[in-house]
C-alpha cells in the first residue's frame, strides 16, 4: 500500500512540473518553419528535462533571424534545431541572465570581486561580449550555465557543450570558465549567485 502510495504522489509531482514548464507562451517571430520545428524542439526538451529550477520568465519568442538574448523578453534562434544539448544551454544560459537581474546588487558586488580576479578581459566579440562589463557578468552566466547543464546533461555532454562553446563565441569566457571554475565558483558562492535548489 506504501508503494503504491508512493507511486501516486511522484506521478502527480511529475505531472505538475510537466504542467509548469509547459505553461510557457512561446510565440514565432517570422513565422517560419524552422521557428516552428524550434518551438517544437523546445517543448520537447521542456518536457523530458525538468529545467523549473532555471525559469525565470514565461514568455520566449523563437526568432530564426535574432542572436539569443534575454531582455527585453528571452528570445531563441533556429540555429540549433538538430542539437538538443546545445538548444537547453542556450535556454538557461538566457533565463540565468533573469536571475542575475533579479540579484542585481549581489551581481553588482561579485563582477567587482571579477574585476579583481580578472584586470584584463577581452571586450568584445568572439573573446568577449558587447563590453568589459559584460564579460565580466558572463562569468558568471556561463559559470552558472555549465553547473546547470552537468545536472541536467550529466559531466560528459556537459563539457562537450562548453568546448562548442569555447571555439564558437565568447570564447575566452568559456574558457576561462574551464580553466578557473574554482576561482569563478568562490565569488558565486559568495554572493549566493546559484538558483535556489527547490524553486516554490
Amino acid at each position: 500500500m506504501g508503494r503504491v502510495a508512493t507511486t501516486v504522489i511522484l506521478a502527480s509531482c511529475l505531472t505538475v512540473a510537466l504542467h509548469a514548464q509547459t505553461a510557457l507562451e512561446i510565440t514565432l517571430k517570422q513565422g517560419s518553419a524552422r521557428e516552428g520545428q524550434t518551438r517544437d524542439q523546445l517543448q520537447r526538451l521542456l518536457k523530458n528535462y525538468d529545467v523549473s529550477r532555471w525559469i525565470f520568465t514565461k514568455t520566449i519568442v523563437i526568432d530564426d533571424r535574432a542572436i539569443p538574448h534575454s531582455h527585453p523578453v528571452l528570445t531563441l534562434h533556429a540555429r540549433h534545431l538538430h542539437d538538443d544539448e546545445l538548444l537547453l544551454s542556450t535556454f538557461v544560459h538566457e533565463e540565468l541572465h533573469w536571475l542575475l537581474v533579479n540579484k542585481g546588487k549581489a551581481t553588482d558586488e561579485a563582477i567587482a570581486d571579477l574585476q579583481a580576479l580578472f584586470p584584463t578581459v577581452p571586450g568584445k566579440p568572439p573573446e568577449g561580449a558587447q563590453d568589459e562589463h559584460s564579460t565580466y557578468l558572463h562569468l558568471i552566466v556561463c559559470f552558472l550555465e555549465y553547473d546547470a547543464d552537468k545536472e541536467l546533461l550529466g559531466e560528459l555532454e556537459a563539457r562537450q557543450v562548453m568546448d562548442f562553446w569555447a571555439s564558437d563565441h565568447y570564447t575566452w569566457v568559456y574558457k576561462t570558465v574551464l580553466e578557473r571554475p574554482r576561482d569563478i565558483a568562490g565569488v558565486v558562492s559568495k554572493y549566493k549567485l546559484s538558483p535556489p535548489a527547490v524553486r516554490p
